[in-house]
């Protein structure tokens, strides 16, 4: 899958995309990941690619001509790739979406700055606003790189095995089970016993319930639509029992 990244700061998100797992997976052709520089596409003398809001208000907007000639340049010869703005109005970012997009071949990303584009920008070039989370940053670069790692983790190859992104937390509609490590015992804190017991079936119960545990105490709104089996269900309203209880002993 190969992504293009409009910015007006690109090593922010160099720095972060060509290093570790995805950088790995850029070394080894797997993904594309290009950034391209949209100063470099303005006609003003100085690159500027933001003005003055007209109307006035505060801050700076993002121009119509350096951005859309950028995207016109990077989607030359295609009849159509489909184009992403990172924005805190965007509908957010979910493990579904994620899974729609990494369906792509190809997928261009812009990443907003200031107080965001000229609305013709928008209305011209882009197909969705994503957003990934309920909060403002100072640009689009830092999420562009959320979005980005996101899909190219369920992209074939990225990682080892399927397993290691279709078992985690929320990519399976709970949150994952706690996972230990070496040492056995770190400062009198050991790690469960049935770990070492070899019971496998044992061991798989065991982190199920763990996960369902921590889902409802943590984010009990996942259940709602997480596919749960006949006993998953009976273990929660156990669970929400013995809560209870512990509630009303305090």
């Amino acid at each position: 899958m190969r992504f293009d990244i409009l910015t007006v700061f690109p090593d922010m998100l160099k720095g972060v995309l060509l290093e570790s797992v995805i950088g790995n997976a850029v070394e080894n052709n797997i993904i594309d990941i290009r950034f391209h520089n949209i100063r470099d596409f303005s006609t003003n003398k100085h690159r500027k690619t933001d003005d003055t809001p007209f109307g006035g208000g505060r801050g700076m907007v993002m121009t119509p001509q350096p951005v859309i000639d950028c995207h016109r340049s990077v989607t030359e010869g295609e009849e159509y790739v489909h184009t992403v703005y990172m924005s805190p109005q965007g509908k957010v970012l979910t493990q579904e979406k994620a899974k729609e997009l990494a369906k792509l071949d190809r997928l261009v990303i812009l990443c907003g700055h200031y107080e965001g584009f000229d609305e013709r920008i928008i209305e011209s070039i882009v197909d969705e606003e994503i957003s990934i989370g309920d909060y403002v940053l100072t640009g689009g670069e830092m999420p562009a790189a959320v979005l980005v790692d996101c899909i190219s983790r369920m992209i074939p190859g990225v990682l080892p095995e399927a397993e290691c992104y279709e078992n985690e937390s929320i990519a399976s509609g709970i949150l994952e089970y706690p996972q230990y490590t070496r040492p056995r015992d770190f400062e009198g804190m050991e790690v469960p016993e049935i770990l070492f017991s070899g019971h496998h079936a044992n061991i798989e119960k065991w982190r199920r319930e763990k996960a369902l545990e921590k889902t409802l105490r943590v984010r009990p709104e996942l259940l709602e639509s997480a596919p749960l089996t006949k006993k998953d269900i009976q273990f929660l309203e156990k669970l929400k029992k013995e809560i209870t209880s512990e509630g009303e002993g305090e």
